[in-house]
């Protein structure tokens, strides 16, 4: 069970909220800041949540002390109204977030979760984001020409890497693009970690997650009383990153809205919160990712192309796993490894009939499929080895051939080796597929209106 330390000098706050967390976590308390701090030096807790104002020191010496430790756990401040900027300032340190009071027990539940599920997930692209426990053996033998936390053999993910570090030292936007699963969180991270902003916040925002009709007040922040619900000023993301990096995840997702208020932040680097006419600068570096095609989306009027251009200043193409198989065994050695730990029970021995099959396997998910595989066969195995005959059928099935159909990956019998005859094919089931209607029938090909009639006229 993760372990949560309150700190408060307030005896109801604390016992009130030892007894909401204590069904989920294991839960400690400490009622001033010197208790706290002698606390985190004799114990590791997994999440802190700290009043600001107490008797004694302040929140402020606690955040400081989390913060420094080898493994920093999750840091939520508690601030009473009027001290919104402290909270923010706690955030620039490396807090994860704050809440006013009085306190909104759902809430703050909502967000210790959500920053831990995180914090889990960075702790796999990240040494400084581990437990006190030494570092796994497999996870010191990282491949040649790796960056930290990334495990990369092969030469288009050691491009991907040496892409990433000669982008970090700039300010320039930076805009990665891939398939779902391929990792482009952590390249967000590396380029972050690798840049003069190490150490101000690097804050990720999956905008997808996000309803669009909150998106922009959780980006900008808003003022008390900008809409119903909004009882006391709340500072945005970018706000919170000021001197550090915000990397906006599934950036197709925005709103038209949200999309005229990104760009003229892009060009004048400054906002106004929600319902607010203070002019806000900041100094925030942005890195976006998407698995869409924006250049198209664009071309067809669903997303800014001023604000493409803008995102679109350099661009990292993350390649899908099945394109840099040699990272496939490696792979799977950190995660069975890192997952066993976790769990503390031993690792799965992936036997060499079973890893050949895994390698030949085109993982349609990518690195998130595999990781999500090694975890289940580290829980849910029944013995430390697994076999060829352990597998799922699906990954013996060989691939059939699939087209972009409507978003979705359809197969499509098996081709002829005459690459102009597949094409001619496909373009024909395309059209008998949008009833003839050629706008339609090049969205399903995923190219533009343009080329297809290009392509229409090569086949006449």
């Amino acid at each position: 069970m993760q372990s949560v330390l309150i700190v408060d000098d307030e005896r109801n706050t604390r016992e009130g909220l030892s007894k909401v967390l204590g069904d989920s976590f294991d839960v400690f308390a400490a009622a001033n800041a010197d208790d706290a701090i002698r606390m985190l030096d004799a114990e590791h807790f997994d999440a802190v949540i700290t009043d600001l104002r107490m008797s004694g020191k302040s929140g402020m010496s606690v955040i400081d002390k989390a913060i420094s430790l080898p493994s920093r756990p999750v840091c939520i401040m508690l601030t009473a109204y009027g001290n919104v900027e402290m909270a923010v300032e706690a955030m620039k340190r490396g807090a994860t977030d704050f809440i006013s009071k009085p306190i909104d027990v759902d809430k703050l539940e909502k967000i210790l979760k959500g920053a831990l599920e995180k914090r889990t997930a960075a702790a796999e692209s990240s040494e400084s984001a581990k437990q006190d426990a030494a570092p796994m053996q497999k996870q010191k033998k990282r491949a040649e020409n790796s960056a930290p936390g990334i495990i990369a053999k092969s030469p288009k993910m050691r491009e991907v890497i040496e892409q990433a570090e000669q982008v970090a030292a700039s300010k320039a936007t930076v805009m990665l693009t891939g398939e779902t699963g391929t990792g482009k969180e952590l390249i967000a991270r590396l380029i972050h970690d690798a840049s003069p902003r190490k150490d101000n916040p690097f804050l990720p925002v999956h905008c997808a997650a996000i309803p669009a009709n909150l998106l922009e007040s959780e980006l900008f922040g808003y003022e008390r009383g900008a809409f119903t619900g909004a009882v006391s000023r709340r500072i945005g993301r970018f706000e919170a990153a000021d001197k550090g990096t915000i990397f906006l995840d599934e950036i197709g997702e925005i709103d038209a809205p949200t999309q005229v208020k990104l760009l003229r932040f892009l060009e004048t680097h400054s906002f106004e919160r929600l319902g607010g006419q203070q002019n806000i600068s900041v100094d925030v570096r942005v890195v976006c990712a998407t698995n869409k095609n924006l250049r198209e989306m664009a071309d067809k009027g669903e997303f800014r192309e001023d604000l493409f251009y803008r995102l679109n200043v350099v661009e990292i193409k993350v390649p899908p796993l099945r394109e840099h198989s040699e990272d496939i065994v490696p792979l799977l050695d950190h995660y069975v490894n890192f997952y066993a730990e976790e769990n503390g029970v031993e690792p799965v021995a992936i036997e060499p009939a079973a890893m050949k099959i895994l390698k030949e396997y085109r993982w349609p998910g990518n690195i998130r499929e595999l990781r999500n595989f090694c975890e289940n066969i580290v829980v849910m195995h029944k013995t430390r080895t697994l076999s060829a005959a352990d597998l799922d059928p699906k990954f013996s099935e060989a691939p059939a051939p699939v087209a972009l159909i409507g978003g979705e990956q359809k197969k499509l019998p098996p081709p002829s080796l005459d690459k102009k005859e597949n094409e001619t094919d496909l373009i024909r089931k395309a059209l008998e597929a949008s009833g003839g209607n050629k706008s339609k029938a090049a969205e399903l090909l995923g190219i533009s209106r343009r080329t297809l009639h290009r392509k229409l006229a090569e086949m006449e």
